[in-house]
């Protein structure tokens, strides 16, 4: 069974637009914040540690499906499986519900790099291995 990164946090103030509902551009925040929780706390790789050493995971592909409004107050449940790793390079699917309703979907592929030279550098063996942990099953023997 594959493993699923979960990470739940409420909608705040500073994250609606005066109707109260979620502000579109918050959702990025909000996927980029899943996505260091996720290195640190799962991969034991914190953006924390990475950063000094000149080295990072940037985005280089998003696309997030959005199917219901989120209001302030919502209790938002995210949850992050990896659906792919290349030699640099890793997909991240993270979806994101409410009571149970879907309120958006994201597929993203992020780069591991050196801020020097900005070009992506391989896995660590280490780094690669946590990884696979969240790959579906069927994709762990190939990896």
């Amino acid at each position: 069974m594959n493993a699923i990164f979960k990470l739940s946090r409420q909608v705040e103030f500073n994250h609606c637009d005066a109707a109260g509902i979620v502000f579109y551009p918050r959702y990025f925040e909000m996927i980029a914040a899943v996505q260091e929780r996720f290195f640190a706390d799962a991969l034991g790789a914190s953006w924390a540690e990475m950063t000094p050493a000149g080295l990072g995971t940037p985005m280089g592909e998003i696309t997030v499906r959005f199917s219901n409004p989120s209001r302030l107050g919502d209790m938002l449940d995210f949850a992050l499986v990896v659906p792919r790793i290349g030699t640099a390079s890793a997909g991240l699917d993270i979806t994101c519900h409410s009571g149970g309703e879907l309120r958006f979907s994201c597929n993203a592929t992020v780069v591991y790099a050196a801020f020097d030279t900005g070009r992506s550098l391989p896995w660590p063996a280490d780094l690669r291995t946590k990884l696979t942990e969240f790959l579906p099953e069927d994709r762990k023997k190939t990896a």
